[in-house]
């Protein structure tokens, strides 16, 4: 198969390199592809398959035109065929052959023997109109033709059903017989007529036995049936009025046949109607929006209320609480220090975690996780806006098909964040040791003060009239209220610096994990889409 299929796509490759109907076939096999796993499966493989019978078509004579003459039992279509061949080839009544094989006769056997293998005609279903005694003359207008009369339609047999179905589908030209009493059959209409819409061009529709309607009515059952075609979706379809059996008409069907057949595009033709017909059925099945765009507002907004989901701006208040209450606590009056100092667990507490550097982030809580998952499915929501649904439904299944992994890895990520809430910089320790001596010079300042005051060491020197002690005293203590302003204020800031570095540390873990499960995913769905919509368009021309 695999050999077949690349010998196909060779072929395809020589037949149509630089045409406007090899575009066209590689937007329908685009589309196919982009729309694999979103789209109907059948339908998918349908199209293919009538995409590889083209190409096995466009390998075969191009000097050769299939003309197919398909009809319902009663209708004329073998006096039709036997007329147009100028032989007795097909027996005519109402009472059919049992066969379920098509009979073919070839103007212009040369060339033609492997299309009609193509067609699966037995050769002793054929015959070869030039090799006969009383070919030439007229008859010569019709060289290429291979003419193909099918079994009735409305048989009961099924194995006729089928040739005939499959035969309209290989056929280059058709030419519908229809009956007065029976034209608007719904079998005809509904099973072979409304799913060839748009292949205007390579039908033609001849009311046979128009001889038993009078003449005053005869334009007006023409008209009628032109009005059915058109409610098929066929509307410039031509019709001929014809009786086989008296002639009436078989010249204009004829010169009409002849026509097709001397332009040599009827199996192009047919080519490029089967190729937009498939692409009408791929987008009444896949739509026709616009793809839509995963915009950098829509992830942001999405990384937003998931961060709320899981709690990153309480997290990040809390790293601020904690930064702020260790570098203060580092940087002010030792005593008072001391005095303000909390118990670490109170600190990891106020992080919602079992260490003060949030180490240990609780598992997403019930609510939060439910949180999660409708942020995740709005934002599915918004990106599939207007699609049809079979695209929709991929959409959404991209973003919330691993829900539970999505919100398992952000736990992970949360947890392995470095918030830096326990580490101090390095001014802080300098203003802690410079605290410690300023408290210790103080300390030395009061007490050399108070031993000089009750005379138990010598009195002190005096500097501007100030003892030296008292002036140790008071300037430790001034410096050491200035190192803690100072320190207070470089606590605020290092704290609004760590929180807001936390916040991004957080922001960029969530981020990191939707972008791998949620919207790379969606962004892959929607580059699909946009890959149908274009190979669609390029199909349709």
């Amino acid at each position: 198969m695999t050999a077949l299929t690349d010998e196909l796509d060779e072929v395809r490759e020589l037949a149509t390199r630089g045409t406007a109907i090899g575009a066209r076939l590689d937007g329908l096999d685009a589309a196919v592809s982009a729309a694999r796993g979103r789209l109907d499966d059948a339908l998918l493989d349908d199209i293919t398959a009538g995409t590889r019978r083209a190409t096995e078509r466009l390998r075969l004579s191009a000097q050769h035109t299939v003309v197919a003459i398909a009809g319902a039992t009663g209708s004329g279509k073998s006096s039709t065929y036997n007329a147009l061949a100028g032989l007795e080839l097909s027996s005519v009544g109402v009472r059919r052959p049992t066969t379920s094989w098509a009979t073919a006769v070839v103007w212009g056997h040369e060339g033609a023997g492997e299309l009609l293998h193509w067609l699966g005609i037995p050769p002793r279903h054929q015959t070869m109109r030039d090799s006969l005694l009383d070919a030439g003359g007229d008859e010569q207008e019709f060289d290429g033709v291979v003419l193909m009369d099918l079994p009735d339609h409305d048989s009961t047999e099924v194995a006729h059903h089928l040739e005939v179905d499959r035969l309209v589908e290989l056929a280059d030209l058709l030419v519908w017989v229809v009956d007065p009493q029976k034209y608007a059959d719904a079998a005809l209409h509904d099973r072979y007529l409304k799913p060839l819409a748009g292949h205007e061009d390579v039908m033609l529709v001849a009311v046979n036995h128009i001889d038993t309607i009078p003449e005053d009515k005869r334009e007006a059952m023409v008209d009628d049936v032109r009005r059915l075609l058109a409610e098929d979706g066929l509307r410039d379809v031509k019709v001929l009025p014809v009786s086989a059996r008296h002639g009436l008409g078989m010249a204009e069907l004829r010169r009409e046949i002849t026509e097709r057949v001397t332009s040599k595009r009827a199996a192009a033709m047919r080519l490029e109607a089967d190729v937009a017909a498939a692409a009408r059925r791929l987008e009444e099945a896949g739509g026709d929006a616009d793809a839509p765009e995963v915009s950098a507002d829509a992830v942001t907004d999405l990384e937003r209320k998931v961060g709320e989901a899981v709690g990153i701006p309480v997290i990040a208040q809390g790293v601020r609480r904690s930064v702020s209450a260790r570098a203060g606590r580092a940087t002010t009056w030792p005593p008072l220090a001391l005095l303000s100092r909390r118990p670490d667990t109170e600190l990891a507490t106020e992080l919602g975690a079992g260490s003060a550097d949030r180490r240990d982030l609780p598992q997403v809580g019930e609510v939060q996780r439910g949180a999660l998952n409708t942020a995740i499915r709005e934002f599915a929501d918004d990106c599939s806006g207007g699609l049809a649904l079979p695209w929709a439904h991929a959409i959404q299944a991209a973003a919330t098909d691993r829900l539970a992994e999505t919100g398992d890895r952000i736990d992970r990520e949360l947890r392995g964040a470095e918030l830096g809430a326990s580490r101090l910089p390095f001014w802080a320790h300098v203003l802690r040791v410079l605290q410690w001596l300023l408290l210790l010079a103080a300390i030395a300042g009061g007490a050399w003060w108070a031993l000089a005051a009750f005379g138990v060491v010598d009195p002190a020197p005096e500097v501007g009239g100030l003892p030296v002690p008292a002036l140790v005293l008071g300037g430790a203590l001034g410096a050491g209220l200035v190192l803690a302003v100072i320190g207070r204020i470089a606590s605020s800031s290092l704290a609004r610096s760590r929180s807001q570095g936390a916040e991004d540390a957080l922001d960029r873990a969530v981020a990191g994990v939707l972008d791998g499960e949620v919207v790379r995913p969606v962004r892959a769905v929607v580059r699909d889409y946009s890959d149908f919509r274009s190979g669609v368009r390029a199909a349709r021309g």
